[in-house]
């Protein structure tokens, strides 16, 4: 199981932002995680990857669990790129952050592995700052699967990039999802539609959906009912 996750909470000053969390994620599952601005779903992935840590204080008889892998890959959806350094250059540098225990010569392989795998071949001698957003988010691809984690997150990866680079950008994801769990959230529908083989959809720090893609017939008015205002 690559996440295990029982009575999970975050407080943050007097908002209960996550609610008694719930959920298993299975090895390989590419999941969409949905929900309107200020669901909750950027507090449970800063969990998830370690940035925040859950409220450790809960009602009598619940006993927090919070099991994910000690290896994973994230891209935020402000990608924090370098510009000044060139692709080889930058990705060369994460992989020696995480891979300290290569030599030279296997992390410049390493390094040309990354670029073939995301696409990168014909972009890989320009500064980070000349790329188009498409082919950054290419990078910040490279650089969140280098040591080939268990569990990627993506938030909103595709958001801004013209419809030729938005194609290209799920591809990738799609292949990625092949041989890894990947938490998705997104605000596009559409997406989850192609991607994912799960959905959960989280509003005002709950859990309201949490099902296979396959057993949803109109996700779009299952997120309306999920979200609706009562």
């Amino acid at each position: 199981m690559a996440i295990n996750i029982s009575h999970l909470n975050k407080h943050i000053g007097k908002q209960h932002v996550l609610k008694d969390i719930c959920l298993s994620i299975g090895d390989g599952e590419v999941v969409g995680l949905l929900g309107p601005n200020g669901a909750g779903k950027s507090t449970l992935m800063k969990i998830l990857v370690g940035v925040w840590e859950p409220t450790s204080t809960l009602p009598k008889g619940q006993e927090m669990v919070l099991q994910v892998p000690k290896n994973i890959g994230f891209l935020p959806e402000q990608n924090p790129l370098y510009e000044d350094m060139y692709v080889r250059e930058y990705l060369r540098f994460f992989v020696g952050l995480r891979s300290k225990e290569q030599g030279a010569k296997n992390k410049d392989q390493l390094v040309e592995h990354l670029i073939a795998r995301v696409g990168l071949t014909a972009e890989a001698n320009k500064r980070v700052g000349q790329l188009s957003k498409g082919y950054k988010q290419r990078v910040g691809l490279a650089q969140a699967i280098i040591g080939d984690p268990e569990l990627l997150i993506l938030d909103e990866p595709t958001t801004g990039l013209d419809p030729n680079q938005l194609e290209d950008i799920r591809a990738l994801i799609r292949e990625m999802g092949k041989d890894r769990t990947v938490i998705l959230s997104t605000h596009i529908l559409q997406e989850v539609k192609q991607m994912c083989s799960r959905v959960i959809i989280i509003d005002h720090g709950e859990i309201k959906v949490d099902k296979p893609i396959s057993e949803i017939e109109d996700l779009e008015e299952t997120f309306k009912q999920a979200t609706k205002n009562e």
